[in-house]
């Protein structure tokens, strides 16, 4: 699924900024068992990966063609942790309830404690 700004799927922060015009939803075990991997590029500006609580996340990039920003989000939408994955190799984790997958430097300007707001 992509939400798209015309069907009010936007990212963005506290103070407005839009951090992602139009992205995915991994919401079956599948999509998010595969997140981005064997894929050439994102659907849509990111990829979000909500889970019923808060808990340890792992994001590992096996099978992912492209660098990526990992952005993880607490129970109140704030950043807890971001990273920037290399291709391949790259591996993170936080407690997170949320999970922003962007490409690499698409969340410049996002700084861990900002709060994000996924409509």
């Amino acid at each position: 699924m992509v939400h798209t700004e015309d069907e009010e799927g936007v990212i963005r922060t506290e103070d407005g900024d839009v951090v992602a015009r139009e992205y995915g939803v991994a919401d079956s075990f599948v999509t998010r068992a595969l997140g981005v991997m064997f894929r050439r590029s994102f659907p849509g500006d990111a990829l979000v990966f909500v889970f019923s609580r808060e808990r340890r996340v792992g994001i590992h990039m096996l099978f992912v063609f492209f660098p990526i920003d990992v952005l993880f989000l607490d129970e109140d939408g704030v950043v807890v942790s971001k990273k920037t994955l290399r291709p391949w190799l790259g591996y993170a984790s936080a407690r997170a309830s949320t999970v922003i997958e962007m490409p690499a430097d698409a969340s410049e300007g996002v700084e861990e404690g900002d709060r994000l707001i996924i409509e």
